[in-house]
């Protein structure tokens, strides 16, 4: 077989196997944004809704849900949380709630959130956040047309 031959071969076996090895790098985006497992960078959530602001969680007080460890400033944060994670949790698992609604997943900062009919959507920048305000209902629409396949 020629070189040429061998070369064309190959190169058709890649573009073949791209779709598969793609979807295999896709499928492994987690469920939840969670830097070293650690959700929302150890910002407790329920602090949001409580505090009305970014609060840091301690290391020794957390839970663990849906493949990440989640850290908290009380016993009954985190408690509070257990009982009922989705009410408290962000919205697309603390993705960019900005990046989901244009189809992608992006990480996010403590700083930049904002409860929305009593569900919390962080966003990677107060810059990103301010773009998303500007039409926060179509970008909420928009996200949860996206969600959960954007990690597809």
């Amino acid at each position: 077989m020629s070189v040429s031959r061998r070369s064309f071969l190959a190169a058709l076996t890649v573009i073949a196997a791209a779709p598969f090895l793609a979807g295999k790098a896709r499928a492994q985006t987690p469920q939840v944004y969670a830097e070293g497992g650690v959700a929302v960078d150890g910002t407790d959530v329920v602090a949001y809704f409580t505090e009305g602001r970014p609060i840091a969680g301690d290391p020794a007080i957390t839970h663990d849900w849906r493949g990440a460890t989640w850290r908290f400033a009380s016993a009954a944060n985190r408690d509070a949380f257990a009982a009922d994670p989705d009410r408290y949790a962000p919205q697309y698992g603390g993705y960019c709630a900005w990046a989901v609604s244009n189809g992608y997943t992006a990480s996010t900062v403590p700083e930049a959130w904002r409860i929305v009919d009593g569900k919390l959507y962080l966003n990677y920048s107060k810059r990103v956040q301010r773009r998303w305000e500007k039409d926060i209902t179509g970008r909420i629409a928009a996200g949860d047309r996206n969600w959960p396949e954007v990690l597809n």
